[in-house]
């Protein structure tokens, strides 16, 4: 059965990376939840995804040149809608227990943005982070950055690892020959451009960002691992009716 991950929670219906959109996620039922991670000034694993609070906040200025205390005065839901007014920035450690106390038992898969910003020893502080309980859910890291998940599978050789590309002809061979990755979570037209090569891929694929009702259905009929949506909760209800048609041809 393909994989439904939210990403970054509902984003499609709740202010991204945010606690109200990780408990509606959970409250769907979604098989997995994505989320990005930064580093603060004080060295903090704040949960949002781009380098810059400009875009998702009502603040201004780079993640890394503020304090937890600084990124918390701001306001990372009014931009999506009022009635998500004052909804903070949280930490990773705040995202980890919220789902434990929703009891969440599906995939959690951490996006370590170290693509623009190689923050100093972030995989460490992650590790820790995920390390610090027994959760009811399973974990996985993701990056961009292949050092990134070469330092994670030195430190944590067990939890699975997803390197994030947008895709190009020397993906496959190098997806192979770096036997640290599990996943690949491609780009969506490069993952259907890519078909051929990646049938002969020896790794779980899971496409982004999947948001279009005939896109989810190529991903169900391609028995693709699983795939990313801002919608997630029209995708489980999508892939239900799959799974109907599916029963009902079956039985013909």
């Amino acid at each position: 059965m393909t994989k439904i991950f939210a990403h970054r929670g509902s984003k499609g219906t709740h202010p991204e990376n945010t606690l109200v959109a990780f408990a509606e996620s959970v409250r769907i039922g979604v098989d997995g939840i994505e989320l990005d991670v930064q580093v603060t000034k004080d060295g903090q694993v704040v949960v949002i995804h781009d380098e810059t609070i400009n875009r998702t906040t009502n603040g201004k200025g780079r993640v890394i040149d503020q304090t937890l205390r600084e990124l918390k005065a701001v306001d990372a839901g009014g931009w999506f809608s009022l009635h998500y007014e004052h909804e903070p920035i949280p930490t990773l450690a705040e995202v980890l227990d919220l789902l434990a106390e929703l009891k969440y038992q599906g995939i959690l898969t951490i996006e370590l943005k170290t693509d623009q910003i190689d923050y100093p020893q972030i995989e460490e502080k992650v590790v820790q982070l995920t390390h610090a309980k027994n959760w009811p859910f399973t974990v996985t890291y993701s990056s961009f950055n292949l050092l990134t998940l070469q330092r994670l599978h030195e430190i944590d050789p067990v939890t699975p690892k997803a390197w994030v590309t947008i895709g190009s002809v020397v993906t496959v061979a190098f997806a192979n020959y770096f036997t640290v990755v599990n996943r690949i979570d491609a780009n969506f037209a490069w993952f259907i451009q890519s078909e051929l090569e990646l049938a002969d891929l020896d790794k779980d694929v899971c496409p982004f960002t999947v948001n279009s009702e005939p896109e989810m259905w190529m991903c169900f009929e391609r028995h693709v691992y699983g795939f990313y949506t801002d919608y997630p909760e029209q995708a489980l209800a999508l892939r239900k009716r799959y799974e109907r048609e599916q029963l009902t041809l079956a039985s013909v």
